[in-house]
């Protein structure tokens, strides 16, 4: 019997013989396909909601790839880039911090570094050597003998030197993708988005000992991490600060030079 055709038994009177032929009753087509519509949208409701988070996601260029394996091939494809551009914003006891970062893989790169009331500091690594320029407000911050003789002038920094060191640490870009990459494996709750830089981005989660990480995922092209959150302490290791740190990624294999300035 197929599902418009309703069977009822027709009416039994005390005159009529006890077997009755049976009526058949058609429901109209319209109230019948809404109803298997219905019930095929309850069904498939029902599957999703028992998908875990970390299911591989039907869309491409992800099908059939899990959270954290979408995160190691952004890993990957941001490790090889030739070079990258990277704005870190973060703070520290001497206020918000930002930081305008060019580095290639072979460990050339330019920071310009600015630490609130600190002051500002650029930073130039080449040939393995690094070269720094600070404003008066920075040499005052490390040393006020200092300020008149230094200040705008490229020289070569003391080791020691407690706002070199961090602006350089920025060069790296394993900085911010090792506390990821060893994360990776919570990654869970994907979602498309399109974050500040208009480019199409899967967005992909994640905790750490100190709290919750995000990542920006490109969809179109190659798979380049575009935006990181890292809570506390995610990238505050040897960077002089443990406070939640957001890097932005862009400018993939465009060419860079780091040219020794003139001191």
């Amino acid at each position: 019997m197929g599902p418009e055709a309703l069977t009822v038994p027709s009416g039994t009177g005390q005159n009529e013989p006890d077997r009755a032929e049976p009526t058949t009753m058609h429901l109209p087509a319209r109230a019948s396909a809404a109803a298997l519509n219905a019930a095929t949208a309850l069904v498939l409701a029902t599957a999703c909601s028992m998908l875990p988070d970390d299911a591989p996601d039907a869309t491409e260029p992800y099908a059939g790839l899990t959270a954290p394996e979408v995160v190691n091939k952004a890993l990957a494809a941001t490790r090889a880039a030739k070079s990258v551009r990277m704005t870190v914003e973060t703070t520290s006891p001497e206020g918000p911090v930002e930081a305008y970062v060019a580095t290639d893989i072979r460990g050339e790169c330019t920071v310009t570094l600015s630490m609130g009331a600190a002051g500002t500091m650029e930073l130039v690594r080449t040939g393995g050597t690094v070269y720094a320029r600070s404003d008066a407000a920075m040499l005052r911050s490390a040393s006020a003998a200092d300020v008149e003789r230094l200040t705008g002038r490229w020289v070569k920094p003391a080791t020691d030197d407690r706002h070199a060191k961090p602006a350089e640490r920025y060069c790296d870009r394993e900085t911010f993708l090792g506390p990821l990459a060893a994360n990776s494996g919570t990654a869970r709750k994907r979602w498309a988005t399109v974050p500040g830089s208009g480019t199409p981005a899967l967005t992909v989660s994640g905790e750490t000992d100190n709290g919750k990480w995000t990542a920006d995922i490109a969809i179109d092209g190659r798979p380049f991490l575009l935006k990181l959150h890292l809570p506390p302490g995610g990238a505050g290791h040897g960077t002089g600060h443990a406070a939640p740190v957001t890097v932005e990624f862009s400018g993939f294999d465009k060419p860079f030079t780091a040219k020794k300035p003139k001191t």
